[in-house]
């Protein structure tokens, strides 16, 4: 038995330890659960275009360290019951090593439950939500700060500017919603002479917004943060200037700063406002690391990038970025490591990204923008 045992052991002791899942000789496996023709399509599927664009561009160069990356995408129509389907295939059966690009505040809670467990990093959800670095945070990198944060300084800058004392929300009850809907309520709370004084809520595919504005307008709201779908906040910015509502400021999250709200026709949009962590791409098509973007983008789909687009794009570079920190030994542990040392200007969000040992949030800039003329337009960046 003495003599088994030494032999067991000597064999344990030469036997390497076991990677990581989704990692080979030649191929990493990255995975995502994106919307592709849900409300929320207008990010999720030109992301998931962005993203295999650098990555199809880094493959055709040799990959990284050797390896190619594999994107493999599962839809969930922003649904949650797809989503967990998407989820289970990613992480069983086609054993990712890491998610990228998930959208989704709900999606990404219901994820965590099955990525922590397996050592599954989350990397630039499209989601600002909370909880993507509600902790545990060790697997956890948002690309900005939340909803909650982002809205309450869009309120502080309307509030103390003049621009609003009477705030309300529009948002659909999800966490997304719920979460907008705190940050208006909290901010009001806060600030001397504003009130939080109504509010109302959608359902995902709710498309008649006629009794919602006329109850917002008769409660004197002059600001209206509205956490809903890019169809519905368009159909709610023409209900208003078919009511005459010129006295509300309509502001949305990150999740209505959107090139396409901007481009509606007829002016429907024109004066709403949204924050961000990055630019709009139409302003800068002039600099040059953005011009080579969009040259790519439209030689591959035959038309300018949308907001989707650049934010899937952005989120591959940086996680490439990580990739080739963490050298030829790519484990969980020194992707990591590499996501925590990243610290660089990115051209094409037009934003400074940085992360560490104790900050695993990209973007810490909030950039409040207004549609004129057909296009964003940055009013301000507020910290």
């Amino acid at each position: 038995m003495r003599r088994l045992f030494i032999v067991v052991s000597a064999l344990l002791a030469a036997t390497p330890a076991l990677a990581d899942q989704g990692v080979s000789d030649d191929e990493v496996v990255i995975g995502s659960v994106g919307d592709l023709s849900g409300i929320f399509a207008s990010f999720g599927a030109p992301a998931v275009a962005g993203a295999r664009l650098h990555f199809d561009e880094v493959n055709a160069a040799g990959g990284v360290h050797g390896r190619t990356i594999r994107f493999v995408v599962e839809d969930s129509s922003y649904q949650m019951p797809k989503a967990m389907q998407g989820f289970n295939k990613l992480i069983n059966r086609d054993r990712v090593f890491a998610m990228l690009l998930t959208l989704g505040t709900p999606m990404n809670v219901a994820g965590f439950k099955l990525m922590t467990p397996k050592n599954i990093p989350n990397i630039s959800p499209l989601s600002a939500g909370y909880q993507m670095l509600a902790p545990p945070v060790r697997l956890k990198f948002a690309a900005s700060t939340s909803n909650y944060d982002q809205m309450r300084l869009a309120a502080r800058y309307m509030v103390e500017n003049g621009h609003a004392s009477k705030l309300c929300a529009m948002y659909i009850p999800s966490d997304f919603g719920k979460e907008v809907r705190e940050a208006i309520a909290d901010e009001a709370e806060a600030q001397e002479g504003a009130s939080f004084v109504a509010e109302t809520t959608h359902k995902p595919d709710e498309a008649d917004f006629i009794g919602s504005l006329q109850k917002l307008q008769g409660e004197g709201c002059d600001m209206v943060a509205v956490a809903l779908g890019i169809r519905q906040t368009i159909t709610t910015m023409g209900t208003a200037k078919k009511l005459g509502l010129s006295g509300i400021r309509f502001v949305g999250p990150s999740g209505a700063f959107h090139s396409a709200l901007a481009k509606v026709p007829g002016g429907v949009t024109e004066g709403l406002h949204a924050v961000s962590a990055w630019s709009d791409l139409a302003a800068r098509a002039g600099d040059p690391a953005v011009a080579g973007f969009i040259a790519a983008w439209q030689k591959a789909h035959g038309e300018f990038p949308n907001t989707g687009a650049l934010l899937g794009y952005a989120a591959a570079k940086g996680f490439t970025r990580a990739l080739e920190i963490a050298g030829r030994e790519l484990t969980v542990d020194s992707l990591i490591r590499a996501m925590e040392s990243l610290d660089y200007f990115d051209p094409v969000m037009n934003v400074q990204v940085t992360y560490g040992p104790d900050d695993h949030r990209g973007v810490d800039v909030t950039i409040l923008s207004v549609i004129r003329d057909g296009n964003w337009q940055e009013i301000t960046r507020l910290e």
